[in-house]
C-alpha cells in the first residue's frame, strides 16, 4: 500500500491558517463536527457568539467529543469571557454526556447549550429547529 503525499500527520493545525482571531456572529462547525476537520486552534481563532453543532452519526463519531472538548480548551484562551451559545442540530448521546460531564466548565467559560427539542412542521415534513436572534 502506497501512501499519498500530504497524508503525514503534523503537530501544526491545517484547519485554520495562522493569523489573528476572527470574530463572527454565527459559525456552523464544518463537516458534521468531525475531529478530523476541527481542533483547538479552530476555536482559538474562529470566535463566535453562536456555534451550530451538526451530526447524528455515532458510527462516524459525529459530533465528535474531541471537537466539543476543543471548544472548551480554545474558549479558555480567549481574552474576554463573552457568552457563547452552542446549538446542537440533533439530540445525541455524545452531546448529552459531554454536557453533563463538563457542565461546570461550560458555566465558568460562559457557554450555554440550547436544547434541541423544537420541531418545525411544514406540509408533510417535520424537522428539529431552534430560533436564533442576532
Amino acid at each position: 500500500i502506497s501512501k499519498e503525499p500530504g497524508n503525514s500527520k503534523s503537530a501544526k493545525s491545517t484547519v485554520v491558517p495562522p493569523g489573528p482571531p476572527m470574530y463572527l456572529d454565527l459559525v456552523y462547525i464544518p463537516n458534521h463536527s468531525n475531529s478530523k476537520n476541527v481542533d483547538v486552534e479552530f476555536f482559538k481563532r474562529v470566535r463566535s457568539s453562536y456555534y451550530v453543532v451538526s451530526g447524528n452519526d455515532s458510527a462516524a463519531e459525529e459530533p465528535s467529543r474531541a471537537v466539543l472538548d476543543s471548544l472548551l480548551e480554545g474558549k479558555a484562551q480567549w481574552e474576554s469571557n463573552m457568552q457563547v451559545t452552542l446549538i446542537p442540530t440533533h439530540d445525541s448521546e455524545v452531546m448529552r454526556e459531554w454536557y453533563q460531564e463538563t457542565h461546570e466548565k461550560q458555566q465558568d467559560l460562559n457557554i450555554m447549550v440550547l436544547a434541541s427539542s423544537s420541531t418545525v412542521v411544514m406540509q408533510d415534513e417535520s424537522f428539529p429547529a431552534c430560533k436564533i436572534e442576532l
